[in-house]
């Protein structure tokens, strides 16, 4: 299998000059993320990435992992990778140092987090969901709970999961019929829950699991649901795992991809009820559910980001070593290597500025989290909660995704008959990435909830906020010298025009018709997530050309490929976000124009 190395100057050049890294660093708590700190752990991580999980990914796809008596067992090496990983304390990195957390901003542990999700997205599963179980805690769990559970699972010594689906329910929560009856201080839990990432391993000697159950006198759908904290081991005194809940996994599933994660079907309750302790208070466990969700997906995202790094690695690695064919421009008779064919390297530059757009859309989201929750000023704080964390988190999740998807495809384009062979592994990446879209609310979800909540519900204000960035961007970009960097400004003064018509559109649809805005939702969000990412991309490109003519401040090479990448999204890839408004806006109609008996 191809080697994988982690981007790493692209990765510090997105954080420093468009995520804001220098900026989060002056914030009170962050005040360790210096450049030589955030360099040294950049260096660190892509170590154990590339020399110890990476190897493990195509193993762990063939051998899958394997349920014995109620216990799963995880592919060869990955139990010995999760220990190198906990005891160098890569799972402490985003988290309080008052719970034993390194208290790093959050937009550098993403960064990291894209290194584990490319090197091994099974692996890279069971942290990702422990991460968001424990940002539920610090903001919802009382003093207790988290003195109990937050110190063992930051450092990773325990993990945590998310239990919301059930078999009859799928992606409607509200369906739910697993119970929780008071008992005592306790409650006890009875129900199934499936899809549970490792909701059963052989990492850790406890797991934590977070569940949504309705107590016997709740309101129906989700106004009904509570949260509890249900551990494969109750907790003793001292903090150690003492007696076995009752919960089991009764069945791992057979997946696409992603086979080195255990995905659960969890039983609770089978012997009188599996101890939980509620979180907060009755009948808010969505709500609470939510800080968790909005964690994992933003995380969900930077899977697609990291599944489309290492596709096109892999698909580059391939172009250079594949002979094939003879240049078109005659000026060899003997076979070339397949990357000097003009389509062939269409194809590579279309994931090359795919990945690198998508990366810089995912930092800037989550440089926006560490703003609005540190930022010293009120105002500043609520502006990046609103006009650009919670706006972006779904497009971030869907349109990141969708796009890993497509760059995995891709990737097995460029190996041709040997990316449909699974031995090359360009497969792998395909079938890992295509759960992506689904999980952790599927990207239609996302959709609606972009143009419901994010949108048509604040009246489209921080959609406006985020266009009135972009027109100073443009207003630059066209008074730039040279030719890239005005022509960069024209097409994104046009993609912004275009957001604020499909905007426009949006809001009168949705007086017209409600059902209308939603029909055209998932085009507005490939609209927004591809102009957005554009205009980082030009963002980017303008600070490369700033240090080139800084005499050239960092790798020459690296900074003229941002600018010649940043034109090529620009002249090729951003027309087809200006397609998705007009289907937004002009198809809409047609999806709901067929009557369903003639489907």
């Amino acid at each position: 299998m191809p080697d994988y190395h982690a981007p790493i100057e692209d990765m510090r050049f997105v954080l420093n000059e468009l995520a804001g890294l220098q900026d989060i660093a002056q914030m009170p708590g962050f005040e360790e993320a210096t450049p030589d700190v955030v360099d040294a752990i950049l260096d660190e991580a892509g170590k154990l990435a590339g020399e110890v999980l990476a190897p493990l990914n195509h193993i762990g796809d063939r051998q899958g992992c394997v349920l014995e008596n109620g216990v799963v067992r995880t592919p060869e090496g990955f139990k010995d990778a999760y220990r190198q990983y906990v005891q160098s304390g890569w799972n402490a990195l985003p988290f309080e140092p008052e719970f034993g957390g390194q208290g790093l901003p959050w937009v550098v542990a993403q960064a990291i987090q894209e290194m584990w999700n490319s090197a091994n997205m099974s692996f890279a599963l069971c942290p990702l969901l422990n991460v968001g179980a424990v940002e539920l805690l610090q903001v919802h769990g009382s003093p207790d709970q988290q003195a109990t559970y937050l110190p063992k699972m930051v450092s990773g010594e325990w993990t945590g999961t998310m239990n919301l689906t059930e078999p009859q329910a799928g992606s409607d929560v509200g369906a739910a019929k697993t119970r929780a009856v008071k008992d005592g201080e306790a409650y006890r839990i009875t129900g199934q829950k499936i899809y549970i990432t490792y909701g059963e391993h052989d990492f850790t000697d406890n797991i934590v699991h977070m569940v949504l159950a309705r107590t016997p006198d709740a309101p129906a759908g989700t106004k009904g649901i509570s949260l509890f904290i249900v551990p494969k081991y109750l907790p003793k005194e001292d903090g150690s795992a003492g007696e076995r809940n009752d919960l089991r996994c009764v069945s791992i599933e057979h997946k696409l991809g992603i086979n080195a994660s255990p995905t659960c079907t969890m039983a609770y309750g089978d012997n009188g009820g599996a101890v939980g302790f509620l979180v907060g208070e009755e009948n808010r466990g969505i709500e609470y559910m939510f800080t968790m969700m909005n964690n994992a997906r933003l995380s969900v995202g930077v899977q697609g980001v990291a599944i489309a790094e290492r596709a096109y690695q892999q698909a580059l690695a391939y172009a250079r070593e594949r002979v094939q064919g003879r240049p078109v421009d005659g000026s060899s008779k003997q076979a070339v290597p397949i990357i000097r064919h003009p389509d062939v390297r269409r194809t590579l530059m279309t994931m090359r500025a795919r990945t690198e757009a998508a990366r810089a859309l995912a930092y800037v989201t989550a440089g926006a989290l560490d703003h609005a929750r540190r930022h010293p000023d009120e105002a500043v704080r609520r502006d990046h909660q609103i006009n650009r964390l919670e706006l972006l988190t779904p497009v971030v999740k869907a349109w990141c995704t969708d796009l890993g998807c497509e760059v995995a495809s891709q990737g097995m384009q460029v190996h041709g008959g040997m990316g449909f062979i699974e031995e090359t592994g360009a497969a792998q990446h395909y079938r890992d990435a295509r759960i992506t879209p689904i999980y952790e609310g599927t990207n239609g979800i996302q959709a609606m909830d972009l143009i419901g909540r994010k949108v048509l519900r604040r009246k489209a204000e921080p959609v406006r906020d985020l266009t009135a960035d972009m027109k100073q961007t443009v207003e630059r970009l066209r008074g730039a010298n040279g030719e890239d960097l005005p022509a960069l400004g024209a097409g994104l003064k046009e993609a912004v025009e275009t957001v604020e018509k499909a905007t426009d559109w949006l809001m009168e649809a949705e007086a017209r018709d409600p059902a209308e805005p939603g029909a055209g939702a998932a085009p507005y969000l490939d609209m927004l997530g591809g102009v957005t990412a554009g205009w980082l991309m030009a963002r980017g490109a303008e600070a490369a050309a700033r240090r080139l003519a800084e005499n050239g401040v960092g790798d020459q090479r690296f900074l003229r490929a941002k600018i010649v990448t940043a034109r090529y999204y620009a002249d090729n890839l951003l027309p087809h976000a200006l397609a998705s408004a007009n289907s937004a806006m002009k198809g809409s109609k047609g999806v709901l124009a067929l009557d369903e008996d003639a489907f």
